[in-house]
């Protein structure tokens, strides 16, 4: 399976990803990263391991429309099975939902349907809770309202800080994302 990361910003769970590909625990090839961000410290872990890199902004198109269809020609010029999102702060748009449908995963950092959106980790400690997570998912035309294929839980105890908080949540990603992923290529995409 011919897989590429779709990502905005500093990347640890592309490295993690990346890592994964680089000892054949997941199977597949990781053909490209993207960035919507050409400042964005993923494109350097991309280098780091030798993963081609891609990266335009939507400022550089009249439209949403005009960006998301170039990203869907790098996409398929590429020939890509599988889209991973690795933190990319962007919505999906319905030409890259048609063009792979069921074929687009992302990691939320929280217990999905509790606080979706782009603060995920604050919401959950703001509001209390005593337990939070991360959701992994198909993505839909929703905001994180896609199917759920995978959630792992961790406590949030009293000597927590958002800090410590948001530690913790990013060792839960890096270990939970790359095995699912790896379970997705290896039995095919559902």
């Amino acid at each position: 399976m011919r897989v590429a990361v779709l990502a905005s910003g500093n990347g640890s769970n592309f490295e993690a990803i990346a890592q994964a590909f680089e000892t054949q625990a997941i199977q597949g090839e990781l053909v490209l990263l993207f960035s919507d961000r050409k400042d964005a410290y993923v494109l350097e872990r991309a280098k780091k391991y030798q993963i081609p890199r891609f990266s335009f902004s939507p400022k550089d198109f009249a439209s949403k429309k005009q960006y998301e269809a170039a990203l869907r020609d790098l996409l398929l010029t590429n020939q890509i099975d599988f889209v991973v999102l690795a933190g990319y702060m962007r919505i999906i748009g319905q030409d890259l939902l048609e063009t792979f449908p069921n074929r687009i995963l992302n990691i939320h950092p929280s217990l999905l349907p509790s606080f979706p959106g782009l603060h995920g980790i604050k919401d959950a400690y703001d509001y209390g809770v005593k337990l939070t997570g991360i959701t992994i998912h198909f993505v839909d035309a929703g905001v994180d309202t896609g199917p759920i294929v995978a959630q792992a839980a961790v406590e949030i105890t009293n000597e927590d800080t958002l800090a410590t908080l948001e530690e913790k949540i990013h060792q839960l990603e890096h270990h939970w994302y790359p095995r699912v992923i790896a379970d997705i290529t290896q039995k095919g995409v559902k």
